[in-house]
């Protein structure tokens, strides 16, 4: 497989650069192109790289047995296979499925101290142990997370080049709509991406033979191989119970509002028999979740109920996958969706608002009539983020915005199939610019739009 450009590459050329740079835990769910950014980024950096997989090759677990001291470590590694070359300064250790081999994480002191190496771990959410590493490894270690490609790297993975991506920035920035060959080229591309998702390996396979043959044998594969990890990784807690809740996703997102409900799962299902199970598939990078605003107003995270969430697979190709067989080719023909379709679009929209670092909040009151899909915030705003699967009306944004309850929210944004404009009261965007969001709203003078 030919190396995707990706996100992290870039954060591994400042981490090389910063000359206190600490050893490095690259967390993500399975077969997000951890392995393979990785050894990447050691070709480009590092005369020679150790590579240890604890999943595969169980025989490295003991190099850590005569303590943690580097120069014991490295003795160990090299008894295993004496061909190693292990240069000061110019090597790369790095630790894969550390999740496996929890003492790992233990030797982070003894690197960072050391500094002769540069070390580098990965591992698997659903595995990582995340309590037991925090507490070996505290204030010796960098955490980065990596998702799944977003819209932007699949953008790059099609041959789009940078500059072409920062064209439709600037149409963003200065509130100009696309021209019909912009807007039609990019609509189609999404969609595409829709179905295809973020996984390195499909993404590859379907820019490599331009048709989306095989790729939904890929899908599913990756949710069979997700629910083996389930079984796997799930210490303490009910696998069958996770299992039901990660099985159930799509049933609940094909009704009107979405909602999770554990009581609907099986019979008498209660809530304090899945205390951790949801919170299990959200540490695992399985799942996003949603959580319900008490008020939609500021601070968000100190404003919600834990006990009323949405929740969306992190990656919509797995989703598709997880659906019959005609669906793929319904989604490729846009046909056949019904309230189906709203879902596809909150689940991607929800998964490109994570991949930018945002949380997810949404809002519906007692009474059902104000509901929104999602908020986000800049420095002194509330922002309401309406998604609309088809071009209905937007009564429930315009509420939130002109009312004098609402004072924290001065604006709204509608994302839509239809072109960038602003009516005064609420941003319109086409679905496919939702990557750009964090930066326009970081960058834009929302305040000359608004007065």
């Amino acid at each position: 497989m030919a190396h995707l450009k990706r996100k992290a590459d870039m954060f591994l050329e400042t981490w090389k650069a910063d000359k206190d740079r600490k050893p490095l835990i690259i967390k993500g769910a399975r077969q997000v192109g951890k392995t393979e950014t990785v050894r990447e980024f050691a070709k480009k950096h590092y005369q020679s790289m150790i590579e240890i997989n604890f999943a595969l090759q169980k025989q490295y677990k003991d190099i850590f047995n005569d303590g943690f001291e580097v120069d014991t470590i490295i003795k160990n590694i090299t008894l295993h296979d004496p061909s190693l070359s292990v240069i000061p300064n110019k090597t790369l250790i790095f630790f894969d499925e550390m999740q496996d081999c929890v003492n790992c994480a233990t030797s982070l002191k003894s690197f960072n101290q050391d500094r002769r190496y540069d070390v580098i771990c990965s591992g698997s959410l659903m595995g990582i142990n995340y309590g037991e590493i925090e507490s070996n490894s505290v204030g010796n270690k960098e955490d980065y997370e990596m998702y799944s490609m977003d819209f932007e790297e699949f953008l790059w993975a099609k041959g789009y080049s940078p500059e072409q991506i920062e064209e439709y920035y600037k149409h963003l920035l200065e509130v100009k709509p696309l021209s019909d060959t912009e807007y039609n080229v990019m609509l189609a591309n999404f969609r595409e991406y829709i179905v295809i998702g973020g996984m390195p390996a499909i993404v590859d396979k379907f820019v490599t033979n331009n048709n989306y043959s095989g790729t939904l044998k890929m899908q599913r594969q990756i949710l069979l191989d997700y629910e083996e990890d389930i079984t796997k990784y799930a210490h303490g807690l009910d696998k069958g119970k996770i299992l039901n809740i990660y099985r159930k996703i799509p049933v609940f997102l094909g009704k009107e509002n979405k909602k999770f409900q554990i009581s609907k799962i099986s019979k008498n299902a209660r809530n304090r028999d899945y205390i951790g199970t949801v919170e299990w598939l959200d540490n695992a990078g399985i799942i996003n979740i949603c959580y319900c605003m008490d008020v939609p107003e500021l601070p968000l995270k100190g404003n919600y109920n834990p006990n009323y969430y949405k929740l969306y697979f992190r990656d919509t190709g797995l989703l598709v996958g997880s659906l019959e067989d005609e669906v793929q080719k319904d989604l490729r023909d846009n046909k056949n969706f019904n309230t189906y379709k709203g879902a596809l679009y909150e689940s991607i929209i929800a998964d490109m608002l994570v991949k930018q670092g945002y949380q997810l909040y949404f809002y519906k009151n007692e009474s059902g009539t104000v509901e929104m899909d999602f908020f986000v915030r800049n420095s002194n705003s509330l922002i309401p983020v309406e998604v609309k699967a088809n071009d209905s009306a937007t009564a429930s944004l315009n509420k939130l915005i002109t009312s004098d309850k609402f004072a924290d929210i001065k604006y709204g944004i509608k994302l839509a199939n239809k072109n960038i404009g602003w009516n005064g009261k609420f941003l319109t965007m086409p679905y496919f610019l939702t990557f750009l969001l964090k930066r326009f709203l970081s960058e834009a003078d929302m305040g000359s739009f608004s007065e």
